[in-house]
């Protein structure tokens, strides 16, 4: 009987300490200075993990399949099951085949993504007719995130001084192909900022150097389309001058990615080179004056 209750009482005591854990660990999160973006090695595509210095959560994009949910439960407490907001880029699989399984293992307020015709349907948006777009979708619906159209100029406040501005897609997307579509998002945090590209072209850049000029120079640059020589127009590299520039790309993939051109252009304006297929996931921090 007395083996029985010191049993409970070792118990009690554990459940004690844990709570009184967590209690101190959700305080210091809510009081965190600190900004977090990972780049999750999702093989060849694309997730990123942002969180904000309050611990609010933004997701861009989902990578091919299921190791996003392995990404997750790394980056992630286990007993964190929510993400505030998911950002689809483009609907290409490479970007979005993993989104349907976040979805039904994570509770998500809002899905943002670029303008797409509906499916089976006709409208101003890209075309989205594949089966995994018809999977999001249904995987949308089913969770009741609040659906919200990418545009420029909408800015997304992420708390305590981080902010989300989307850059493009500028006007109607109707006709153009969906990396043209790709959603720009320039994260700010104090005095350091982050540009996430997608897998937007050249000319995509080309507009984006005339509209926006010198707020372009920022600190992070995520290479667009896996360091694809369809993107990182020497002109746009020297505009954006990143201190890091990330690549996520897949071990020996079948593309070449990345482009030895890409590589050396990233090299000549002195950018710090990392990638996935190399370092794994990579995770940069901001303390709102400089980078860890």
């Amino acid at each position: 009987m007395k083996k029985y209750l010191a049993n409970w009482q070792l118990i009690i005591v554990s459940l004690l300490f844990l709570s009184n854990f967590f209690v101190w660990y959700l305080v210091s999160k809510a009081d965190s200075r600190i900004l977090t973006v990972s780049f999750l090695n999702v093989g060849q595509g694309d997730a990123i993990l942002i969180e904000a210095p309050n611990g609010n959560q933004v997701l861009i994009d989902g990578g091919p399949g299921r190791k996003i949910l392995s990404e997750l439960g790394q980056a992630l407490p286990f007993y964190d099951r929510s993400i505030d907001l998911i950002i689809v880029t483009h609907p290409d699989s490479d970007h979005i085949g993993g989104l349907p399984l976040v979805l039904k293992n994570y509770a998500v307020v809002g899905f943002l993504e670029p303008e797409a015709l509906p499916l089976r349907g006709e409208g101003p948006g890209v075309i989205c007719d594949t089966a995994i777009c018809e999977a999001l979708e249904t995987a949308v619906t089913a969770e009741g995130a609040q659906k919200i159209t990418a545009h420029r100029g909408q800015v997304i406040q992420l708390g305590r001084g981080a902010e989300l501005e989307i850059l493009s897609p500028v006007g109607p997307m109707a006709g153009k192909d969906t990396n043209s579509a790709s959603v720009v998002a320039k994260l700010t945090y104090g005095a350091t900022s982050f540009l996430f590209t997608g897998d937007a072209p050249q000319a995509t850049e080309r507009q984006l150097i005339f509209a926006d000029g010198k707020n372009l120079d920022i600190e992070v640059l995520k290479v667009g389309h896996h360091g694809s020589d369809t993107s990182s127009a020497p002109e746009f590299l020297a505009a954006t001058s990143p201190e890091v520039a990330v690549i996520s790309v897949g071990a020996d993939n079948r593309y070449g990615h990345p482009k030895t051109s890409v590589l050396d252009s990233l090299a000549k304006i002195g950018a710090k080179i990392l990638r996935t297929d190399q370092q794994g996931r990579i995770e940069i921090t901001s303390d709102g004056e400089k980078l860890f």
